[in-house]
């Protein structure tokens, strides 16, 4: 459990919200931002698939809202959920979202939901097409290339035709993504980034993209001369960093392009300020988590995703004052002050169901990661925690069998554009 040190002053009347969209129940971000506020006396409440997934159990937890969602619904339809939401707690209440769609939602409805008979929603006023520009892989690459913020070599592919064009002159292996963030609950080309080995696997991939691929292609960046950064970040209204922490990513899955397993507190001044300028010049404001890849070949970080919301990883990073992006938001937003501190190098954070099979498949291929500490200075796990015990058997209960059969998905669906012929 984290020590406050008696600086944290929340506005414990104002409560704060977990705003999810889509069937993802093993969520442990949204865990640890119930347990942050929790802990500090903020009541919590959350969107849920049901009563019974980690989130829904968890002792911090005031209430929980059982809406089953795709993120593929008319937005309509969603804001008046979440108005039908703030009615039932009565209150002004802080929404953090844990997807981009949820993100984007909020940023493109404020007036609905920041004028209401309960007294609205809090959240960051944002530019309001902003959070999807910034999630769509097109967009981020396009806002990169415009206030010269070094990204991978990018292709937007619009047709059948253009895919055979880079097919037969690309550099591979190659990345794809889902280019915007509705498209991948909707109509998802691929399952989550994916490297592509060969231009045969390029084809074989793409027979299944339609006549308007939804994808980005990229450059892939290896990972032998690469390191993965992150960076997690809460911004005011006028773009200035409230708190800002850098950390090296160890181990993800699948490997090398998925969810973070396993990563570190590391101090990074550099990038810290190439972050805090880049945000400030496209006018940002809120949460953000971004995920970079150094390249040592060019010396230059490059820009691989930037999430317009909290990462499922936050927990990762406190301040000396107990201060991590979700209380730092909900400190912001209610008036409190945003007690600055330093971040603690070498605090370790691992999640526990997808780290192990990142370990083996990482111990196989003999990659070590630069910068990481040889020795934690601590470490939180994302589900165990004993003052808070139900969400990691509820994960477990939940995991088991779906949960390994999602993980070799996701390893199947990376491993799809491997042939090398």
């Amino acid at each position: 459990m984290a020590s406050c040190g008696g600086l944290l002053t929340p506005d414990r009347e104002v409560p704060g919200l977990i705003v999810k969209f889509g069937d993802y129940p093993l969520h442990h971000g949204g865990v640890g931002a119930i347990r942050s506020l929790g802990r500090i006396g903020v009541p919590m409440y959350a969107i849920t698939e049901d009563r019974r997934t980690p989130a829904a159990v968890s002792r911090y937890l005031t209430g929980a809202f059982p809406w089953r969602t795709t993120g593929a619904e008319d937005p309509g339809y969603l804001v008046e959920g979440l108005l039908r939401i703030g009615r039932s707690i009565g209150r002004p209440t802080v929404l953090i979202p844990t997807d981009e769609e949820a993100a984007v939602l909020i940023a493109e409805h404020q007036r609905e939901l920041g004028e209401t008979e309960f007294g609205g929603f809090l959240f960051p006023r944002v530019e309001s097409t902003l959070p999807r520009r910034v999630a769509s892989k097109q967009g981020l690459h396009e806002l990169c290339s415009a206030y010269g913020f070094s990204s991978p070599v990018t292709a937007c592919p619009r047709s059948q035709a253009d895919i055979e064009e880079f097919a037969t002159t690309a550099r591979f292996p190659v990345v794809a993504k889902n280019r915007e963030a509705f498209q991948r609950r909707e109509q998802p080309a691929v399952h989550g980034t994916t490297r592509i080995n060969s231009a045969r696997g390029l084809r074989a991939l793409a027979r299944g993209w339609g006549e308007r691929p939804g994808v980005v292609l990229q450059e892939y960046l290896p990972r032998e001369q690469a390191e993965d950064w992150v960076v997690h970040a809460y911004f005011d209204g006028n773009s200035a960093p409230l708190a800002l922490f850098t950390g090296v990513k160890v181990r993800s899955w699948p490997p090398h392009a998925g969810m973070t397993a396993h990563a570190y507190v590391v101090d990074n001044p550099e990038l810290a300020d190439l972050a805090a300028r880049f945000v400030k010049e496209i006018g940002f404001t809120g949460i953000i988590d971004l995920d970079l890849r150094f390249d040592r070949r060019d010396g230059k970080y490059k820009l691989l995703d930037f999430n317009p919301r909290m990462g499922a990883q936050f927990r990762l990073f406190e301040s000396e004052t107990g201060i991590d992006v979700v209380r730092a938001m909900h400190l912001h937003l209610t008036g409190r002050e945003v007690p600055e501190g330093d971040q603690r190098p070498g605090h370790r954070y691992v999640v526990e169901n997808i780290d192990l099979p990142a370990l083996i498949a990482y111990r196989r291929s003999g990659y070590l990661t630069p910068h990481a500490p040889a020795r934690a200075s601590g470490t939180e796990l994302a589900w165990l925690a004993a003052d808070d015990m139900k969400p990691f058997f509820t994960m477990l209960a939940r995991f088991l069998r779906p949960g390994v059969k999602h993980l070799y998905e996701l390893w199947r669906t990376n491993r799809r554009g491997a042939p090398t012929g």
